[in-house]
Formats: structure tokens, C-alpha cells, sequence
């Protein structure tokens, strides 16, 4: 496909002259733009693909209803896109029975029909420009939330109380039809701080601490029809939303033997690419949904355990898979927008329309296979490598790892191809072309700097002397997404950076090892980092019973 333009189709066009009553359905639920501007490959930002490059048609190349805003002066702020007037300060947090009670008693701007939102209208506030926090740090000055600040009054969670900075979800009326971890009662909320709409127990878990959990509220007025889908089978293997304007296939990836294996399975840049090329009912402007028009076609009153089915309205069709322990359930579904971290883009978000699992292990260490989160949850995946690599999952609840997800293209909507992105925000890999036709390709003339690329500016980017510059070329090796880069992942001359600064000797580097690591060697003495390395090497002979290879001798440069 040269060109691509795609503009809002109302269900007459869509459905083929379905009539043009429905038009009065395209202003109950518009799908608010994710606001990602920037574009990634696996790693890390890139220049804008072209048409027919690998990683063309992501959620920055498509341009929907931008966010809009206006603030009333009377602590409410009126989304100009949706019409849902929300209360703009949140303040302290409260359990889900005030967060219900709350909303009638709320006399916020002089109006007293206020509501707790559902968790399609929450959602509607949240943008993809965000990033994700390292949820070791404590310090979040370089942190971005998950929502517009400069309308909406937002903190992240207050290390000084025990909470973790990611500790800002946000409460919604929507509560999960199944329960989570083990017979936890869930409501679905939005966590602003790091991008994911997950089930949060309504109460503590376990028997150490009792009592309601208490979470942030923002509540919402106006606009009742917002989140209800209103869908037409066209007939034709398509089903158009006359709430969203979009029209979406009635299969999936899985139905057309998508994929190597002809499974349905792919990963993102394949996922990508199936969509784009994609010829289905007439249609060649196929494309893969962003996050935000992919949740609008959960169906939260469903579950694989009450409905035994997934989390979609019975128009659709999804293919049923086998989790990790060989039961039914239903995939997760890759979006084009990408889960941003301060360091990169090698992780995107998908929605889990079944069991949104991970391993939890019991007190005798076993590990069982849960559903910790909710079908309908929005979590994120690497967007390439290998899935066994996580055989427990990854993070505090062994989110499972798929890397391989299914996908259900969308065309239509209020959407238009942005041709140009905004100035990259960081260079490349050193040794790749930002051109996705020769990824990999080393760049013979961009001279080595060492150690995964230590060294001077380039073309006018951040000095080398600049902590952030440090700190993101050592990321840009973090292949696997998990906050920190292990010395498999670590190019050779820069495993000597684990002599400097692996103060938990774990055998990788954190983002704050390596933030440690830059103002050592801003103030380096040579001989010093040499003992400390034969002090290592001591240590390990003497846990392990083997040798480790000598020290290199050149020093690691940085200039």
C-alpha cells in the first residue's frame, strides 16, 4: 500500500448503506487519541517508517481525536472529544465503598449528579506519552505520568508512607464479574503512573492485613451513553461500532493461520506488518488498533470463568488457546502503541480479552498459574525475543510473557496518517541505521566508542559528560524489558562496567547502579576500580571454585 488516509467512516459507508440514521451514533463514544507522537522499533525511538518499512502503521503514524480539554475555573475540567465533565483534583484516596458512597454526596462545581466512573470512561483520560517508572526508583522528577497534568491533578505514590511510586490507581464502578489472585473481590481501575488498567483487589489479601484498600477517584458527570458499544455485523465477516465509528473484523489472527506456525500468533513487528498488508472484505486499509480503541471492545460483564468465553461481545470470534497449564482460555491482543520507558520502546501494550494471568508462588514455594489481573486488564509485552526466557513471568506478579499475541485489525475512525514524527529525543543504537530496511547493519562509518557505546556526542546528540546520555546507552541493551541489563545482554566491553557498580551482585546493572557507575567514573581512579575488580574475581573463586578471566588491562574509556 503506497498511501494511506484513512477518515472517519459513519456505519452507512461501512456497512455498505446501512443508513445514515447512524450517524447519530458517532458522537456517543470517540475513542480519545493515545497522544503518542513518537515512533520505536524493538528498542528504542526511531524515525518515522515509511510505507512498506518494517515497524510502518504504529499508534504515533495515526492520528485520531487529539486530546482536549477545558478547565471551568470551578475545580472541573470538561473533555471537549467525549463531553464527560470530570472533577479535577482527585484528592486523598478512598476505599471502593466511599469512592461509591462519595459520588452523591459531591457537590463539586455547583453540580450534584456526579458518578464513579466506569473503567471505559476512566480510561478515555489516558495518554500514551507517558513513562513507565522503574518501580525500584523512589525519585520521580523524570518521570511522566499517564495523564494530562496541566488539567488534572495527579502524584504518584509516597515512598515516605511505604507506597510504591507506582502506587496511583485510580477506582472505577467496574467491578470484575470473576474474582483475581485467589477469590479476591476486583475492581478494574487506571493506574496513571505506569499505564495499565489492572484488577485491584477491593480488599486486602491475605491475612496479615485486613480491611478495605483505598485508591484515587476521580468522578465524572454528563455524557451517560460514553463506553457502550453499539455494533452492526455487516454480513461480510466485519462488525462496525455506530458508537466509535470503527469497524473491526469479526476474526482474528488466528482464524486467517496468521504467523510462522500459522497459529495467529506474531510478534509486534509482525503483528504490524500483517495488518498493514492485510486484504479482508473489500478492505486494503487494515491496520492494528491503538490501546484505546482496543479497549473499547471489552466487554467487562464477561469472563472466561462466568461466561466461559473471553471478555468480547458474542459478534466476534476469538480463538481459544491453552494457557500454562493446559486449560481454555483466550489471547491477549497486541496494540500499535508502544509502553514507553525513560530508557526505551521495547515493550507494547496489549489487552488480555481472557484470564489475565501470571505465577504467584504459595508459601511452599510452589508457583501457580492465577489469573492476578482481570480479563479486560491492558498490560504491556517485550515486542520481541523469546518466551521461554520467562518461565515464571516478570514483575511482582509473574505477569505471564507472551511476546507472541494475536491481533484483530481496525479500519475506519476518525484517523489520518501522520507523516512526520517530532525530533528524536535520543539517537540510535550505535552500529544501526535508523532505516528499518537495514536493521542490525553496522554502520562502517560510525567509528566504535567501546563499551556499548561510551564515547563523545554524535551529530549534535547528548555528551557522553551527561548522566542521561550514561545511563540510556547502557539501556539501550536492556533486550528483555525488565528494568535492568544482564551481563548476557551486555555487548563484551561493557561487562567491565559490572567490576564498577553491581553492588547487589546480581550480575546486572540497574538504572540506578548505572546512575552510581557515572558519577564513579566521573571522579575515577584507575587503581581503585582495578582492586575492586580483583576483589570480585577473589570473591568469585572463592564461592564458585572457578576462575574468572583476567582483567583487561584498558581501563573503560569515557570521554
Amino acid at each position: 500500500m503506497d498511501t494511506k488516509l484513512t477518515t472517519l467512516i459513519l456505519v452507512g459507508a461501512a456497512a455498505g448503506g446501512a443508513g445514515l440514521e447512524s450517524s447519530c451514533y458517532a458522537a456517543d463514544y470517540p475513542i480519545v487519541d493515545t497522544r503518542q507522537e513518537r515512533s520505536y522499533d524493538n528498542s528504542r525511538e526511531v524515525a518515522y517508517p515509511k510505507s512498506g518499512q518494517a515497524f510502518f502503521g504504529q499508534d504515533a503514524q495515526y492520528n485520531g481525536n487529539q486530546p482536549s480539554y477545558q478547565d471551568n475555573k470551578d475545580g472541573t475540567i470538561t473533555d471537549l472529544v467525549t463531553r464527560l465533565m470530570w472533577q479535577q483534583n482527585p484528592g486523598a484516596k478512598k476505599t471502593y465503598q466511599q469512592a461509591a458512597a462519595g459520588a452523591s454526596a459531591c457537590r463539586v462545581g455547583g453540580h450534584d449528579d456526579w458518578r464513579l466512573p466506569t473503567i471505559k470512561e476512566l480510561y478515555s483520560l489516558i495518554l500514551f506519552n507517558g513513562i513507565d517508572p522503574d518501580q525500584r526508583s523512589n525519585d520521580p522528577s523524570k518521570l511522566k505520568p499517564f495523564i494530562d497534568t496541566t488539567y488534572f491533578k495527579f502524584q504518584y505514590g509516597n515512598t515516605d508512607r511505604g507506597e510504591r511510586i507506582i502506587d496511583s490507581q485510580f477506582a472505577t464502578s467496574t467491578k470484575y464479574v470473576s474474582t483475581t489472585m485467589r477469590g479476591n473481590e476486583t475492581l478494574f481501575g487506571v493506574n496513571f503512573a505506569d499505564g495499565r488498567i489492572k484488577g485491584y483487589p477491593i480488599n486486602h489479601p491475605g491475612r496479615r492485613r485486613r480491611g478495605a484498600k483505598v485508591y484515587y477517584v476521580l468522578y465524572v458527570r454528563d455524557n451517560k451513553g460514553y463506553g457502550k458499544n453499539a455494533y452492526k455485523d455487516n454480513g461480510d465477516s466485519t462488525v462496525t461500532d455506530r458508537a466509535t465509528g470503527l469497524t473491526w473484523m469479526k476474526v482474528d489472527s488466528g482464524h486467517l493461520k496468521a504467523g510462522q506456525n500459522k497459529d495467529g500468533k506474531l510478534n509486534w513487528e509482525q503483528a504490524l506488518k500483517w495488518a498493514e498488508d492485510l486484504e479482508y472484505a473489500g478492505h486494503s486499509d487494515w491496520r492494528l488498533p491503538n490501546i484505546k480503541e482496543l479497549q473499547s471492545i471489552v466487554d467487562y460483564s464477561r469472563s472466561p470463568d462466568t461466561t466461559q468465553s473471553a471478555a468480547i461481545d458474542p459478534v466476534f470470534s476469538v480463538t481459544p488457546i491453552r494457557d500454562g497449564q493446559g486449560k481454555i482460555n483466550y489471547p491477549f491482543y497486541w496494540s500499535g502503541t508502544t509502553h514507553a520507558r525513560g530508557y526505551g520502546g521495547a515493550a507494547a501494550a496489549y489487552v488480555a480479552f481472557g484470564r489475565s494471568q501470571g505465577w504467584m508462588s504459595d508459601f511452599r514455594g510452589r508457583y501457580n498459574l492465577l489469573d492476578v489481573h482481570g480479563a479486560g486488564s491492558q498490560r504491556s509485552d517485550p515486542k520481541a525475543g523469546d518466551p521461554s526466557r520467562y518461565p515464571r513471568g516478570r514483575g511482582p506478579q509473574g505477569d505471564v510473557i507472551n511476546i507472541y499475541n494475536f491481533v484483530r485489525p481496525v479500519r475506519g475512525g476518525n484517523v489520518s496518517v501522520r507523516e512526520n514524527g517530532p525530533e528524536l529525543a535520543s539517537l540510535p543504537p550505535r552500529g544501526r541505521s535508523t532505516a528499518s530496511g537495514s536493521r542490525g547493519r553496522r554502520d562502517r562509518n560510525v567509528r566504535d566508542r567501546g563499551a556499548g557505546g561510551f564515547g563523545g556526542s554524535q551529530g549534535g546528540g547528548r555528551s557522553a559528560f551527561d548522566p542521561d546520555a550514561f545511563v540510556d546507552r547502557i539501556y539501550m541493551n536492556d533486550k528483555n524489558g525488565d528494568g535492568k541489563v544482564s551481563r548476557e545482554e551486555m555487548p563484551e566491553r561493557m561487562r567491565q562496567l559490572l567490576d564498577l557498580g553491581d553492588d547487589n551482585n546480581d550480575n546486572a546493572i540497574s538504572r540506578r547502579e548505572a546512575e552510581s557507575i557515572f558519577r564513579r567514573m566521573s571522579q575515577r581512579d584507575p587503581r581503585r576500580d582495578r582492586e575492586r575488580g580483583q576483589e570480585r574475581r577473589r570473591e568469585s573463586r572463592g564461592s564458585s571454585g572457578r576462575g574468572v578471566r583476567s582483567e583487561r588491562k584498558r581501563q573503560i574509556r569515557f570521554e
